[in-house]
């Protein structure tokens, strides 16, 4: 006698967020620690990244070519130029790239400032390299075609 054993399905988890390109990825911030953490993580993702120190140096390599960069990632709190005043620069130019600010803490008033700035995205730091995986995914999605 043959004993057949019902079909289970089993679940598989969903494949992970990723935007849908490799970016060219600007990343300001004063930690050199953090630097080489996101300059690892984007990396490991297949973007391809530029780490500076502050946003003096941002807004120069920036300056030299505005279509050089997907997407400006910058620290709020850095000596120099703070992501307040580089974002504020840079919006004088012709820059067509995303921007995300990550800052630690943040007053209502500067949240207010880059959002009127049109940054993108202004998230909390530390942040885990999934949600930030997820947020790019997000950022980077391609535009549905309306119906």
């Amino acid at each position: 006698m043959t004993v057949v054993l019902p079909t289970i399905p089993v679940a598989r988890p969903a494949p992970a967020a990723r935007a849908p390109q490799s970016l060219r990825i600007l990343y300001a911030d004063d930690l050199r620690d953090l630097r080489e953490v996101m300059r690892m993580a984007l990396t490991r993702e297949g973007h391809a990244i530029a780490c500076v120190a502050d946003g003096l140096l941002a807004l120069e390599l920036l300056t030299k070519d505005l279509n050089a960069f997907d997407l400006l990632i910058t620290d709020h709190h850095m000596p120099g130029m703070d992501g307040l005043e580089l974002v504020t620069r840079l919006r004088t130019l012709p820059f067509r790239g995303k921007i995300i600010v990550f800052s630690s803490e943040l007053s209502a008033s500067v949240n207010d400032a880059y959002r009127g700035l049109g940054v993108d995205l202004v998230l909390p730091k530390p942040i885990f390299p999934s949600v930030l995986r997820q947020k790019l995914a997000e950022l980077f999605a391609p535009a549905t075609a309306l119906r």
